[in-house]
């Protein structure tokens, strides 16, 4: 019979699975503008000013969207609760960019195969006007 091994989570995957069992014991209190915007307010720079960013970009695209916080980091959700899209900072496990990441609820579908995570390293205009079409698809 072969042995299994224990998966060994990182340091920073057990905050991020700590803080998401933070927010389901919180429920309510996890939720709102004011959670996302102190989620964004902790994370060190640059990761602050583009989540800043990407909040009022998700807003303007998709006002029906509630924002909450997700793992720890900034989401906006459908009025039940499924998140559509979420932002993780480079910082959270110290990767060399950020990520806009789509759920399953998100309507991208394009075919057979599509994106659902975003790499992003900078944050001009045309990524803007990219993330707000996407935005825009997504909750379409």
């Amino acid at each position: 019979m072969a042995e299994k091994k224990a998966v060994q989570l990182s340091e920073d995957e057990k905050a991020a699975m700590k803080e998401r069992l933070d927010e389901l014991k919180a429920g309510k209190a996890a939720e709102g503008e004011g959670a996302v915007l102190a989620k964004i307010n902790e994370m060190p720079e640059p990761d602050r000013t583009v989540a800043r960013r990407i909040h009022g970009l998700v807003m303007a695209a998709a006002p029906g969207l509630k924002p909450r916080t997700w793992y720890g980091m900034p989401a906006w959700a459908t009025k039940d609760g499924k998140v559509i899209c979420f932002f993780q900072g480079a910082s959270r496990f110290k990767a060399r960019y950020s990520t806009l990441g789509f759920n399953d609820s998100a309507k991208l579908d394009d075919g057979n195969l599509w994106p659902t995570s975003f790499a992003l390293k900078e944050l001009t205009p045309a990524e803007e006007a990219r993330i707000s079409a996407l935005v825009k698809k997504a909750v379409s």
